[in-house]
């Protein structure tokens, strides 16, 4: 069913009448009538009941109605945004993120290139599981990713973004939340949970931990799971700094060890568009002029 079709069923339901509804649709009322046939024989049952006073819905009909008056109402919204997106802007960059906390910046990276560039539009998307797929798949043009997922990938361009550090994760009373820095003895006694999506240098951390320290441990799924679990006082957590949220919500300790996090952005090979490359180089500058940003 094409949306003319769907244009002239909702017309036809209001009026109730194939002439008024042809008059209104400005179309002969035999083309509004096959076209209404055409539409019934391909979703397999009748929308109307014609009768000699008119047309009136079926019950399987007014259920069709609502839902084609719902698909015109977002089409339409879809087309006037886009038509608006078209009179100020004359490109848009998308980019993928795991989540939002991920690029601190992206923000203010945004507004500097509006500065610079106003008819260039920056769509952001937020996927911790598929933004790498959708990003190969073409629904992006830059993804934020960890190195080590991406750089044997062919066809794409990597960009050095920041090392992410590791840090303990407490509540802010917690003792150890009082240190300048954290160390594996320090741990002793504590309960740490692991697991989850852990890169494999955070993962390689949790275990020499457990082992030097002897500290106890649990699995945790998620991020937001741990961090629940250490607002409910069950344990602490090891975790790369790009996942702080900056909100003051938990302490952020850094945790001394040799293993960091490398991120990058990822481009296609083949996308060399001057606006991808001027809000890459955006989002580098913003962490150079604040080296000691905790990431």
């Amino acid at each position: 069913m094409n949306t003319k079709q769907m244009e002239y069923i909702v017309t036809l339901a209001q009026t109730e009448n194939f002439n008024r509804a042809a008059e209104k649709l400005f179309i002969s009322q035999p083309t509004l009538t096959y076209q209404v046939k055409l539409a019934e024989r391909e979703v397999g049952f009748q929308v109307f009941d014609r009768s000699g006073k008119g047309a009136s819905l079926t019950p399987a009909g007014a259920q069709l109605v609502t839902t084609l008056g719902n698909i015109l109402t977002e089409l339409n919204t879809a087309i006037e945004q886009g038509q608006n997106f078209a009179v100020k802007y004359r490109e848009n960059i998308r980019i993928v993120v795991p989540i939002r906390s991920a690029i601190h910046f992206l923000p203010q990276a945004m507004i500097r290139l509006q500065t610079q560039a106003p008819e260039i539009s920056v769509t952001p998307g937020f996927d911790w599981y598929h933004g790498i797929e959708a990003f190969l798949k073409g629904e992006y043009d830059i993804c934020f990713a960890f190195r080590e997922d991406v750089d044997h990938i062919p066809d794409i361009q990597l960009h050095p973004l920041f090392d992410s550090r590791i840090y303990l994760v407490t509540l802010k009373e917690d003792p150890l939340a009082q240190k300048q820095e954290i160390r594996e003895e320090d741990l002793a006694g504590r309960t740490l949970m692991v697991g989850g999506p852990s890169q494999s240098p955070l993962k390689k951390v949790q275990r020499r931990v457990v082992q030097v320290s002897g500290c106890q441990y649990f699995n945790s799924e998620s991020h937001d799971m741990s961090l629940t679990y250490v607002a409910s006082r069950r344990g602490i957590v090891l975790s790369p700094g790009f996942l702080d949220d900056h909100t003051g919500a938990f302490a952020w300790t850094p945790f001394i060890c040799p293993e960091t996090i490398p991120c990058v952005l990822a481009t296609h090979r083949e996308d060399q568009r001057k606006s991808v490359r001027d809000f890459i180089r955006i989002l580098q500058d913003c962490y150079r002029e604040q080296p000691d940003f905790p990431v």
